[in-house]
């Protein structure tokens, strides 16, 4: 259960993604610098080493959503969805997220949608695995979202959806305090299909936040949902040429 919001901008993007959770699962850790093929990497994780938000040395993000519109789940030797963002978050082309994915043993992950943005190239682009086939959707460098629920995904799109279009009215669109103001929304109502999402059983556990620009990127990592008051872990990445 996430929430994943890009804005495109000219030199570089903004993307914050709220990570929705069972209340009784173990809290993510902060992020911290990886060397991954080489290339330079921060992230926030789990225990296990595994992530679902990565940002790179040449400005690329991945972000991994579940998609539970597709109810068929591996029924034996599963493996963790947040390996294939630790896995590919070298990735400074879509190209590579490919030859990763490639080598993953799909058939024992359970479905997920995987979005990577290279501002190298300027490109977004989905992968969507439903245990089935896999499926690569480019999109075009403009602002969008990416929403999942295990509560009623349809529902939480549609509504979440209208806050984002919403949102965008304002004047204050593309700016950084837009998005945190966007990822500890309530709208319509504090519940299961805000994007700061409470339930009795879950709610949103995380905010992480990217800032790229032309020279360096950000990542900021809030431990609690982003709509209460907490401490922001920050990890720094001055970036390179895809080419160096």
């Amino acid at each position: 259960m996430c929430t994943v919001s890009f804005i495109a901008r000219k030199r570089g993007y903004l993307l914050g993604m709220n990570r929705d959770e069972q209340l009784a699962r173990e809290n993510g850790l902060p992020p911290r610098l990886r060397l991954v093929n080489g290339v330079k990497v921060v992230c926030p994780s789990e225990a296990g080493g595994g992530t679902w938000v990565a940002l790179n040395e040449t400005g690329a993000t991945l972000a991994l959503v579940n998609w539970y519109s597709i109810t068929t789940r591996v029924r034996q030797n599963l493996v963790s969805r947040g390996e294939i963002v630790r896995t590919a978050s070298f990735a400074s082309i879509p190209d590579e997220v490919e030859a990763t994915l490639n080598r993953l043993p799909l058939p024992q992950l359970n479905p997920f949608r995987l979005i990577g943005i290279f501002p190298g190239t300027r490109e977004v682009v989905e992968w969507r695995w439903d245990l089935r086939k896999r499926e690569r959707e480019d999109h075009a460098w403009k602002s969008q979202q990416w929403i999942s629920s295990g509560f009623d995904e349809p529902q939480a799109q549609r509504i979440r959806s209208r806050t984002f279009r919403d949102a965008r009215k304002q004047s204050t669109f593309g700016r950084i305090s837009w998005l945190r103001r966007l990822h500890r929304s309530h709208s319509p109502g504090c519940g299961p299909f805000s994007t700061c999402m409470h339930r009795t059983d879950a709610a949103t556990v995380s905010y992480t936040e990217v800032i790229a620009g032309a020279q360096s990127a950000t990542m900021c990592y809030h431990a609690k949902a982003p709509c209460k008051h907490t401490d922001c872990f920050q990890a720094f990445i001055e970036l390179r040429s895809p080419a160096a």
